[in-house]
């Protein structure tokens, strides 16, 4: 968003979340606003743990990534792919749809955030915290995949 490409290899050796985000999709906005993402950010960021969110909307550009994520005082980095072309290339589907990088470069999990595409249930399994929480403890992650649920991801038409 501004303006520097991230590329993973900035982060080898660590363990690196991609959120794929649209303030445009009322679910992955429910899911922002009630602070799940910014939360989890936080509770890993000590651990070493990345936070890279991924706009692939192709109604998107970079000053409007970069108003939202200063707006919202994200604290981790809001990154522009208005051409889709990061998103084509992991498969992302909704947003959200999360993805978790192990340290060895590996996607280790990728699906839905939780178990409640509702947003209505009382007790819900993060599947993200549950993955990162096992990476963590060099477990094997349980739930390595799961059902992404959200809005779908508004890719530019390809030519």
């Amino acid at each position: 968003m501004n303006g520097k490409k991230v590329n993973l290899s900035d982060f080898a050796g660590k363990i690196v979340v991609l959120e794929w985000a649209n303030p445009g999709c009322p679910i992955w906005l429910r899911i922002h606003k009630a602070g799940t993402f910014k939360v989890l950010a936080g509770k890993y960021k000590d651990k070493g743990v990345v936070w890279l969110a991924i706009n692939s909307t192709h109604t998107s550009d970079r000053e409007k990534n970069r108003k939202f994520a200063e707006a919202e005082k994200l604290p981790y980095p809001y990154l522009d792919d208005h051409a889709g072309d990061v998103g084509r290339a992991y498969g992302a589907r909704t947003t959200p749809h999360m993805f978790i990088i192990d340290k060895t470069c590996a996607l280790a999990y990728q699906g839905a955030i939780d178990d409640d595409p509702s947003g209505k249930k009382g007790k819900r399994v993060n599947y993200v915290d549950q993955a990162l929480s096992e990476l963590l403890a060099d477990k094997a992650i349980s739930v390595p995949k799961t059902e992404p649920y959200g809005c779908s991801v508004k890719y530019a038409p390809q030519k």
